[in-house]
């Protein structure tokens, strides 16, 4: 760290045929031909359990995320393992768990056996090379039963479950209340915490369907008054992102897992906010990794309106200005 990279969906959410996405070699080639190093792979546990058995993991899924992290090794891009959803809990449709990964001992028992699984598959790669981020941004507190305290006691049991195996392996831990939120409690824990950069969402997530949008908010002008009046601008982005900098003046790494700007916000806002964003994170010597390389929130065939595209580096719809704008902004 501070890495630079994308996410990559190749086992976001687990299909009816529960058959892996390829390797995009393509992007990963374009990646190390623009300086680019990090690559987070965002996976469902439900491609290799079957019928919430925890304990008998599937050996052919596994052998496609041994895929994914070869192919990131031979280019020397660092792959960052993700488990987006886990046994007992995911930020997307958690109620599709049959237990809570926040009460439910079977499913922290089982949490735990996923990463230790991990552990000994990969004992032996470089932490220059592979490390693994726990689970993707932690619930908001009280909903579902969450708190910060259970979130410190299953991190750090889960921290040490893989260190006891893997002494060297790197470790990330979300936030919490979507990934926002910092957790200053973990701050001895020796791991990577990794923050998002999706405020304020009325100007990223603007007519989202899986967010709240209900239809009523005008087009999004940056800097941005959102629908409660607080006004967004570099100065608020900075003030957002304070409780972070005092983590990170603890002696933390911290990483931007995810953050981008979704396809309806009209592109000249997008690009000042983003602008703004990045620039702090240069500031603050944080790596970053949008959400994500191509489609609805990436660099590549987003179709914001307003966007004027390019061909290049063997894409067609390529916006120049934004890939130049992350670019632009690396330490």
């Amino acid at each position: 760290m501070p890495r630079y990279g994308f996410n990559f969906l190749w086992m976001f959410i687990c299909p009816e045929d529960r058959l892996p996405g390829p390797v995009d070699e393509k992007a990963l080639d374009f990646m190390v031909a623009h300086g680019f190093d990090f690559v987070r792979l965002p996976t469902d546990y439900r491609y290799w359990i079957t019928d919430h058995r925890y304990e008998e993991p599937e050996e052919a899924p596994l052998k496609a995320i041994d895929g994914y992290v070869a192919a990131c090794r031979q280019r020397k891009l660092h792959a960052n393992l993700n488990l987006h959803r886990a046994p007992g809990y995911c930020i997307n449709r958690p109620d599709l768990e049959i237990h809570n990964l926040w009460t439910d001992e079977i499913a922290q028992d089982a949490f735990v056996f996923q990463w230790e699984m991990f552990a000994r598959r990969y004992k032996g790669i470089s932490g220059d090379e592979l490390s693994f981020d726990l689970v993707n941004e932690a619930p908001h507190v009280g909903r579902d039963h969450f708190t910060r305290e259970v979130y410190e006691k299953v991190m750090r049991r889960t921290t040490a479950a893989i260190h006891a195996i893997d002494p060297e392996r790197p470790v990330t831990v979300d936030g919490i209340n979507g990934g926002g939120g910092a957790i200053p409690e973990l701050a001895d824990l020796g791991v990577v915490h990794s923050t998002r950069g999706y405020a304020p969402m009325t100007v990223s997530h603007h007519r989202a369907g899986w967010w709240n949008f209900k239809g009523e908010w005008p087009d999004p002008v940056y800097p941005h008054r959102d629908v409660e009046g607080k006004v967004w601008d570099k100065a608020a982005l900075r003030w957002f992102y304070q409780p972070w900098r005092d983590v990170q003046a603890r002696g933390v790494e911290v990483h931007v897992g995810e953050f981008g700007c979704y396809k309806y916000t009209p592109n000249a806002s997008a690009i000042a906010w983003l602008t703004d964003l990045l620039a702090l994170y240069k500031e603050f010597g944080w790596g970053y990794s949008p959400w994500n390389f191509e489609g609805d929130f990436g660099f590549i065939g987003h179709d914001r309106p307003g966007v004027r595209y390019e061909t290049y580096g063997g894409y067609e719809k390529v916006d120049r200005q934004y890939l130049d704008i992350l670019m632009a902004n690396r330490v």
